[in-house]
């Protein structure tokens, strides 16, 4: 068995490639909106061009069609206020604060699927907000404006993320092929079509300033994007759901790291356990969904 035959390591691959993301966004000179565009247009292309060069057919019903379009209303809009929310709070808060989907599913699976919720998702939500709260602090009202915005626009992120999340997994319920490759692609590609009529209505540009900003917005769709979905969509079927769960924990556990080591971002120790206590509650979360997601 070669390295990359291992579901483990391209499970945390995967993760580790996605943890780059928030990364991306924040080394490029360019929009929210438009960051979100190339992010799909690269990765989008990348998956179209996987599937004419092996000739793949999409073969996909009107009802997968009409769940896929939803979740490109989701996902776009989920990049629109993460980009946001990266941009006011750092690569690392907004992960965080996106990857709070977990708790959206949780209630999800209550509300819609009646399922019952394990005692230690019953845990986990409170412990959340009790991270969340020694990270940004009590007193909500002494935060910045933008910062303020900031963590709305994160926790509406993980809102819309869990939307996207559902309605891929609705479409994937009943699919005859073990990778997504071909409903990541169509999502992509109407997602990228809504971000450029948010660029339009923003008034923004299109135009990538310099060749490093390309080189960020290619790594951005074409690694994390594309490669590091691909690589946990391919694990998830053949790994248990604790080394799912600990592989999804990584990407906001890294973004943080990245935070810190890149941006410099100014961590006192309190937010270091807060930001702890945030991402031990997302691993408990997690850990019942993570081989559905």
């Amino acid at each position: 068995m070669t390295r990359l035959e291992s579901p483990r390591l391209r499970l945390f691959i995967g993760a580790a490639l996605i943890s780059l993301s928030p990364v991306w966004v924040s080394l490029v000179d360019v929009s929210p909106s438009t960051s979100g565009f190339y992010r799909l247009l690269f990765g989008g292309g990348a998956l179209v061009l996987y599937l004419l060069l092996t000739r793949r057919r999409l073969q996909l019903s009107m009802r997968v069609w009409t769940l896929l379009t939803a979740a490109a209303i989701f996902f776009s809009l989920d990049l629109w206020f993460w980009h946001r929310s990266i941009v006011y709070l750092g690569p690392g808060l907004a992960t965080l604060l996106a990857n709070f989907q977990v708790f959206i599913m949780m209630i999800a699976g209550v509300v819609l699927l009646r399922q019952i919720p394990r005692p230690a998702q019953l845990v986990a939500a409170p412990l959340a907000l009790l991270g969340l709260s020694l990270i940004v602090g009590f007193d909500w009202r002494s935060l910045a404006a933008d910062y303020q915005l900031g963590i709305i626009y994160g926790l509406l992120a993980a809102v819309l993320y869990a939307g996207y999340l559902l309605s891929l997994r609705q479409a994937r319920h009943d699919s005859p092929y073990r990778m997504p490759t071909r409903e990541m692609a169509v999502v992509s590609v109407i997602a990228t079509a809504i971000l450029a009529i948010a660029v339009f209505v923003e008034g923004e540009s299109l135009a990538i300033p310099s060749y490093p900003d390309l080189g960020w917005l290619l790594a951005y769709g074409v690694l994390s994007h594309c490669l590091g979905w691909l690589f946990i969509a391919s694990s998830l079927s053949e790994v248990t759901a604790v080394e799912a769960g600990l592989a999804l924990l990584l990407q906001p556990t890294l973004s943080f790291v990245w935070d810190v080591l890149f941006f410099n971002r100014p961590t006192a120790v309190i937010e270091f356990v807060g930001a702890a206590i945030a991402l031990f509650a997302i691993y408990l979360g997690s850990r019942s969904t993570a081989k559905q997601v």
